[in-house]
C-alpha cells in the first residue's frame, strides 16, 4: 500500500481518477447531467442575453468590403469563428457558399480611419468598412482577441518543423505509456488489497454477527467488488487507447511530411512568380517607348487585391453637379485597344543615348517634434516659415514642376490626333496625370530660390526641353517652358498660394497651364485644382485633390469639364475619384472620362443620350448610353524601395541626377538640397539658413540701391491675348547659352 501512496505522489492524474470513483461509503456522486445544467446556469447568469459571452470564438455581423473601383464596396455578412474570418454576400450563402476566408493567425490588423479596417493576409489585402466607429471598434476588438488566441493555440498545437512532429509525436507516446504503467500497478494494487478485503469480509460473514451488521458487511463487499471490476475496465481501455494510437502515428507523420512538402512547394512556385513579375515590371519601366494604351486585361487594382467575386461588371457613373448625367455601358462586338483609328501610332523606337539613375540614398530615421515648430505658424504663408530640411524632399519646387511632364506620351499621341474631341480626351487625361505623383509624397519641396533655375533636356530621347525659373520670391511663382519636337509646346507660370490651418494644409495654385499643338494650331487652358495635406499635427499624412477643372480649346471652343471629388468618411465613391465630360462648341456631350487621379483614367464615347430622374439636389439628371471605356493613362509602378526614396517616381529619381553643361543657377547645383539627398541633414540645415540669408542680404541691398528690382534672366512678361492676363513667358536664349556654355549673365545665388 505504500508503494501506492509513493505512486499516487508522482501522478497526479492518478489522483485526480481516485477521487473520482465513488465513495465506498455508500455516498452517491452528483449525476454528470446534473452537474453540466448547474454549470450553464451559473454562466448564462453572469452574461447578458443577446451578447457574446467573454472570450467568445463566435462574432457576426454586416461589413462593407472593397471590391474594385468600379464597383467600390459592396455589403458582405462576415462570419469570425475559431479563428477565421469568413464573408459571405447573404446570411444564407452561409449554408453552401463561403466568398473567402482570412486565417488570422497569420494576419495584420489596422485601421485606416474613423470606419475602416484593414487586414492583410498570405500577400493580400482587405479593406473593410463598418457602418459606425463603435461598431468598427467592436469588431477590431473582436478580431484582435481571435488573432491572440489563435496564435496561442497554433503555438501549442503546431510544432514548426518536422523533426518537431515527430519528436512530439513520440513525447506523447512515451507518456501514454507511462501513464499506463502508472495504471497497471495501481490496478494490480487495488486487485490485491480488494482480494485481501474480500476474504476479511468473508471472514467477517462467517462470525456470528447481529443480522443488520451482516447485512452492511456484505453491501461493503460487493461494492468493493465492482470497484475492482472498474478499475480493470479502465485499464484495458486505455491499453486499447495506445494500441491505436501506435498504429496510427507512423499515417500521421506521412500525412505531416506530405503537406510540409506541399507548402515548401507551393512557397517556391509563390517565389518564383513574384520575382518574375518584379523581373517584368522592371523591363517594362525601362523600355524605351511604352505605349500608352495597354490591354485592359492588364490592369492591377490598386488596393493590392483582385475582386474574388465572379460577378458581370457593368460600368456606371454620376456627377452630382451640372451638367449631372449617369453612363450606361452598350454592348460593342469588336474591342478596340487604340482610343481612336485617328489617333495614328509612330512606329518608331527611340533608343536611350543615356542610362538614367534608379535610386538615390535612402532615407535617414531622424525624429523631429513638429508641434514645436508649427504652433507659431498658423495662420501664416508657407513660404515665410522657416523650415528645417526635416520636412523637406530632396527636390526644388521647379524641379516638382518639372514633374508634371512624367506622362508626357499622352501629348505625343494627343499631337497625332485627326478628331480635336479624341485630342481634348487625351489633354485631359495628361492634365489628370500630373497628380498622380503625390499620392504618397507628403513632404515638401525646397522654395526655389530668386532666379534660380531647372533645366530638363530629353531632346535626344523624350524629344522635349523643359526650362524653369523662379521668376517671384513674395509671393513665389516660377515660369515654365517646355517645347516638343514632336508637335507641342507648352509655357505655364504657377503662383503657390498655401495656409496652415493648424489641422490641414491648403496648397492652391494660381496661374493658367497654356498648351499649343504645332500641326492644328489647337490652344488649350486650364487651371490646377486645390491640393490638402491633412492630419499635419496628430495623424499619418494624406494628400487630397479636391475642385473641377475646365479645360478650353480656344479656336474650336470645345470644351471639358473635370471633377476631383473630395474624400468623405461617409461616401461610398471611390477614393480619389474624377469624372468628366468632353463637349463640342454647341455643348453636346461626346464622351465621358472616369477613374482616379492615383491610378488610371478611362475614355467612353456616348452613343445615346436621354433624360433622366431627378438628383439629390433636384437637379434633372442626363443618362447617357456609351460604348465600353478604353483606357487613356494608366499610372507607372513606383521603382522598388521606393517607400525609403521619399516615394520617388522613375522620372523623379533621375531629376536631381548630376549633369555637367547646365546653368550656374540650376537646382542641381544647390548645396542644402544636395547634402539632404547624401543624407547629412545637419550641414543641410546649415546650408539652407546660409543660403536664404544670403538672399535677404542681396534683396535689402537692391532696396537700398533702388534698382527697378529682380528681373528674370529667361523671362520676360507678356499680356496673353486669350486668357487677357499678363504673365511670364520664355524670351529665348538659354538653350544657345547652354551650346556655347556662356553663362556670363547669370548671377551667383549660391
Amino acid at each position: 500500500m505504500g508503494r501506492a501512496i509513493a505512486l499516487c505522489g508522482r501522478s497526479g492524474r492518478i489522483v485526480s481518477f481516485l477521487s473520482a470513483v465513488p465513495c465506498l461509503s455508500g455516498c452517491t456522486p452528483q449525476p454528470a447531467a446534473e452537474r453540466r445544467m448547474s454549470d450553464q446556469g451559473k454562466n448564462s447568469a453572469s452574461t447578458p442575453a443577446g451578447a457574446p459571452a467573454p472570450g467568445s470564438d463566435t462574432y457576426k455581423g454586416w461589413l462593407f468590403k472593397w471590391t474594385n473601383y468600379l464597383k467600390g464596396y459592396q455589403r458582405r455578412w462576415f462570419v469570425l469563428s475559431n479563428g477565421l474570418l469568413s464573408y459571405y454576400r447573404t446570411q444564407a450563402e452561409m449554408a453552401h457558399t463561403c466568398r473567402g476566408t482570412i486565417n488570422l493567425a497569420t494576419a495584420h490588423i489596422d485601421t485606416e480611419d474613423a470606419c475602416n479596417i484593414v487586414l492583410s493576409s498570405g500577400g493580400r489585402t482587405y479593406h473593410l468598412k463598418a457602418s459606425t466607429e463603435v461598431e468598427r471598434q467592436r469588431w477590431v476588438t473582436a478580431l484582435e482577441l481571435a488573432k491572440a488566441k489563435a496564435i496561442h493555440d497554433s503555438g501549442d498545437e503546431e510544432p514548426t518543423t518536422q523533426s518537431d512532429r515527430s519528436e512530439g509525436v513520440q513525447g506523447t507516446l512515451k507518456t501514454l505509456i507511462s501513464k499506463l504503467d502508472d495504471l497497471s500497478t495501481c490496478n494490480d494494487l487495488i486487485a490485491k488489497h480488494g482480494a485481501a478485503l474480500q476474504r476479511s469480509l468473508s471472514e467477517l460473514e462467517a462470525l456470528r454477527v447481529p443480522v443488520e451488521g451482516g447485512e452492511k458487511i456484505k453491501g461493503v463487499n460487493e461494492r468493493a467488488t465492482l470497484f475492482r471490476i472498474t478499475s480493470n475496465a479502465m485499464i484495458n481501455a486505455c491499453r486499447d487507447f495506445l494500441d491505436l494510437a501506435e498504429t496510427h502515428s507512423r499515417r500521421w507523420q506521412r500525412a505531416l511530411q506530405y503537406e510540409r512538402e506541399q507548402r515548401i512547394h507551393l512557397e517556391e512556385t509563390i517565389e518564383q512568380l513574384a520575382k518574375q513579375h518584379n523581373s517584368l515590371e522592371r523591363a517594362w519601366r525601362e523600355a524605351p517607348t511604352l505605349s500608352v494604351n495597354t490591354p485592359r486585361g492588364s490592369e492591377r487594382p490598386q488596393k493590392g487585391e483582385a475582386s474574388d467575386e465572379d460577378e458581370d461588371t457593368e460600368y456606371f457613373d454620376a456627377m452630382e453637379d451640372s451638367p449631372a448625367f449617369i453612363t450606361v455601358t452598350a454592348t460593342e462586338n469588336t474591342q478596340h485597344r487604340s482610343v481612336s483609328p485617328s489617333c495614328k501610332d509612330s512606329g518608331k523606337e527611340l533608343q536611350p543615348i543615356r542610362r538614367r539613375r534608379s535610386r538615390i540614398p535612402d532615407k535617414p530615421n531622424y525624429s523631429l517634434n513638429l508641434w514645436s515648430i508649427m504652433k507659431n505658424c498658423i495662420g501664416k504663408e508657407l513660404s515665410k516659415i522657416p523650415m528645417p530640411v526635416n520636412f523637406n524632399e530632396p527636390l526644388s519646387m521647379l524641379q516638382r514642376l518639372t514633374e508634371d511632364l512624367e506622362y508626357h506620351e499622352l501629348l505625343d499621341k494627343a499631337a497625332r490626333c485627326e478628331s480635336s474631341l479624341e485630342q481634348l480626351s487625351l489633354v485631359a487625361a495628361f492634365s489628370v496625370s500630373s497628380y498622380s505623383t503625390t499620392v504618397h509624397r507628403t513632404a515638401k519641396p525646397f522654395n526655389p530660390l530668386l532666379g534660380e533655375t531647372y533645366e530638363l533636356d530629353r531632346l535626344d530621347d523624350l524629344g522635349y526641353r523643359s526650362l524653369c525659373e523662379q521668376v517671384s520670391h513674395h509671393p513665389p511663382a516660377a515660369a515654365h517652358h517646355v517645347i516638343s519636337q514632336r508637335g507641342w509646346t507648352l509655357w505655364q507660370q504657377i503662383t503657390i498660394s498655401s495656409k496652415f490651418r493648424g489641422k490641414y494644409l491648403s496648397i492652391m495654385p494660381l496661374g493658367a497651364i497654356h498648351l499649343q499643338f504645332h500641326s492644328s494650331e489647337n490652344h488649350y487652358v486650364w487651371r490646377k485644382v486645390i491640393s490638402t495635406v491633412h492630419n499635419i499635427i496628430v495623424g499619418k499624412l494624406w494628400i487630397d485633390q479636391s475642385g473641377d477643372i475646365e479645360i478650353v480649346n480656344h479656336r474650336t471652343k470645345e470644351t471639358c469639364q473635370l471633377k476631383f471629388s473630395p474624400y468623405s468618411y461617409f461616401s461610398r465613391d471611390v477614393p480619389r475619384k474624377v469624372t468628366g465630360v468632353v463637349s463640342d462648341s454647341g455643348g453636346q456631350a461626346h464622351y465621358i472620362l472616369s477613374g482616379t487621379w492615383d491610378d488610371k483614367i478611362e475614355s467612353s464615347k456616348i452613343v445615346q443620350s436621354s433624360k433622366g430622374g431627378s438628383g439629390s439636389e433636384g437637379k434633372q439628371k442626363t443618362v447617357y448610353q456609351t460604348l465600353s471605356p478604353k483606357l487613356l493613362w494608366k499610372k507607372y509602378p513606383l521603382p522598388d524601395n521606393a517607400e525609403n526614396m521619399y516615394f520617388f517616381s522613375s522620372l523623379a529619381l533621375t531629376l536631381n541626377e548630376p549633369e555637367d553643361g547646365v546653368g550656374l543657377t540650376d537646382s542641381r547645383l544647390r548645396p542644402d538640397q544636395r547634402l539632404m539627398e547624401a543624407g547629412r541633414w545637419d550641414e543641410a540645415n546649415s546650408e539652407k539658413q546660409r543660403l536664404e540669408e544670403k538672399q535677404r542680404a542681396v534683396r535689402r541691398r537692391r532696396e537700398a540701391e533702388a534698382t527697378d528690382g529682380f528681373q528674370p534672366q529667361w523671362f520676360h512678361k507678356r499680356r496673353n491675348a486669350i486668357t487677357g492676363e499678363t504673365n511670364f513667358v520664355y524670351k529665348g536664349g538659354y538653350w544657345e547659352a547652354k551650346d556655347s556654355q556662356d553663362w556670363s549673365t547669370c548671377s551667383e545665388i549660391f
